[in-house]
């Protein structure tokens, strides 16, 4: 257990709240001080509070309480630090305003105290600069709610001494939180993996592939995703988001797995911001989510003849779903209603020309989800109405949702979990994180089902590949580049989990 050491805070609003009432409770004397005369008294109120409904719902005893409460101290001045053997800083997110606080804490606190920001955009090393003793400042980012977000990034700038990281997280995971090391690169750790969600899900929605419900539905019902990309930009609020994602952007010089969409600036112009202003993607009535009617099932024609393509992983799957709703299977594509295909990274339109079918009897299901969950029906450019309408009715007969989207390598599940790997394994490869730290990191702190690389290996690597290869060939877009990590493994047969043997 980490001993109990003075935890200085700097900054009164809700970062630094959480981060108070974190190390309060796991044992730490606090002081809190905030630029605004009486914002830090408010701030010990709040906290007060909070461990006063702790005792409510019977999460922390009475006796605890009192205990927590005293190691509340609100300062009004800086100087009252001055003996605290940590200082977090988590005010405003302008490098000039930061760079003056540190200076200023420097010639404060004693020489073996760390510093630490709570910066969520700006580089470390670009706020340790302005040090005497850069060697002595980390990044300590921690996610809102803090107390219930169970991690934390230790962020090593370039000059960072290996000591304070390993003291931060020592403390962090004292605190209770697991603690991440990612190196001081652009969205650290977790905001540079969530990238792939975002912007994959922008330019499925940019191509008229799908709407924004149905991405989110498809991601949500039936890959476990909390929340659907465009349910958690409104969330966030699309102005936010979108800083980021042009910031992460531009000081990736303009790396294009992670390019921004260009129908974001328009709705932030808008004011199209999400819940917050009452309409983003999708609008909101008294706060709650007004999502569009889900297309009505057409009735199943009578006699209906399907072939399914025999070489597709799902094939037995689907023709027991044609058995099911009473529908005859064919055994020659020529002579059937209605042709299923179930292509890995291919779109609809192609694999029904390679494979020699008449493309508009034609229509694709994807087989990466369980067909039990959400199915997803893919049509070809010239798709019949009464092929569409035919295939609707046939997947939803056991009243599984059936979500149906245009033209696309790789469906909506496809691409989006192709690309979540991808940058995963990208950041493995550039060292940015461990393997594990990469995998807690994106299970905590962003809320996905599995860590990245596991999840990838549980889809199958290979199949990863195939459709980022696809996506490549078929689009020329280098977004849709392979990492090394990735190519690597899946050659050599190994786990995307694999750490790197040198290291």
């Amino acid at each position: 257990m980490a001993e109990k050491i003075t935890i200085g805070v700097i900054g009164a609003g809700t970062m630094g709240r959480g981060i108070v009432q974190l190390f309060a409770q796991a044992g730490h004397p606090v002081r809190c001080h905030d630029a605004q005369p009486g914002a830090a008294a408010k701030a010990m109120d709040y906290v007060d509070g909070m461990f006063a409904r702790a005792v409510e719902k019977g999460r922390m005893a009475a006796a605890g309480h009192a205990a927590a409460r005293a190691r509340l101290n609100a300062c009004e001045s800086l100087a009252d630090l001055a003996d605290c053997e940590l200082v977090i800083e988590a005010i405003v997110e302008d490098l000039d305003v930061k760079r003056a606080l540190f200076r200023e804490l420097e010639g404060l606190v004693g020489e073996d105290a760390i510093l630490a920001s709570n910066t969520s955009s700006l580089t470390v090393a670009e706020i340790a600069a302005a040090c005497q003793r850069p060697q002595r400042v980390a990044g300590l980012h921690f996610f809102n709610p803090v107390p219930l977000m169970k991690v934390a990034e230790v962020i090593a700038a370039v000059r960072t001494e290996p000591a304070v990281v390993r003291r931060l997280c020592e403390l962090t995971e004292g605190a209770g939180h697991r603690a991440v090391v990612t190196a001081d690169q652009p969205g650290f750790l977790i905001n540079h993996a969530g990238r792939g969600l975002y912007t994959e899900g922008l330019r499925i929605v940019e191509e008229q592939v799908a709407t924004p419900a149905d991405v989110d539905d498809v991601l949500r019902e039936a890959l476990g995703f909390r929340m659907g990309p465009f349910e958690l930009l409104d969330l966030t609020g699309l102005d936010v988001s979108s800083r980021v994602m042009t910031s992460i952007y531009e000081q990736f010089q303009q790396e294009p797995r992670f390019r921004p969409s260009s129908l974001v600036a328009p709705r932030v112009a808008a004011g199209l911001f999400g819940r917050k202003s009452g309409e983003g993607w999708y609008r909101y009535v008294d706060g709650q989510q007004q999502k569009p009617p889900a297309k009505p099932v057409p009735p199943l024609p009578e006699a209906l003849t399907v072939w399914v393509d025999p070489q597709v992983s799902g094939g037995a799957g689907l023709r027991e779903l044609v058995s099911a709703a009473g529908a005859r299977l064919a055994d020659d594509a020529a002579n059937a209603d209605l042709a299923i295909v179930q292509p890995w990274g291919q779109d609809a339109t192609s694999t029904a020309l390679v494979l020699g079918l008449d493309a508009a009897r034609c229509v694709a299901v994807d087989p990466l989800p369980a067909l039990a969950l959400r199915r997803t029906l893919m049509l070809t450019a010239v798709t019949s109405a009464a092929a569409r309408d035919a295939a609707h009715a046939l997947l939803a007969q056991d009243g599984t949702p059936v979500t149906l989207i245009n033209d696309s390598p790789g469906f909506i599940a496809q691409r989006v979990m192709a690309t979540i790997v991808n940058i995963a394994a990208n950041i493995a490869q550039r060292g940015i994180a461990s393997v594990a730290d990469l995998e807690d990191a994106v299970r905590l702190g962003l809320g996905y089902p599995q860590g990245p690389l596991g999840w990838g290996d549980r889809l199958g690597a290979g199949r990863m590949l195939e459709i980022l290869r696809a996506q490549l060939a078929a689009t020329g877009d280098p977004r849709y580049r392979p990492s090394a990590w990735l190519v690597r493994r899946v050659a050599l047969g190994l786990p995307l989990t694999t750490a790197e043997a040198a290291r």
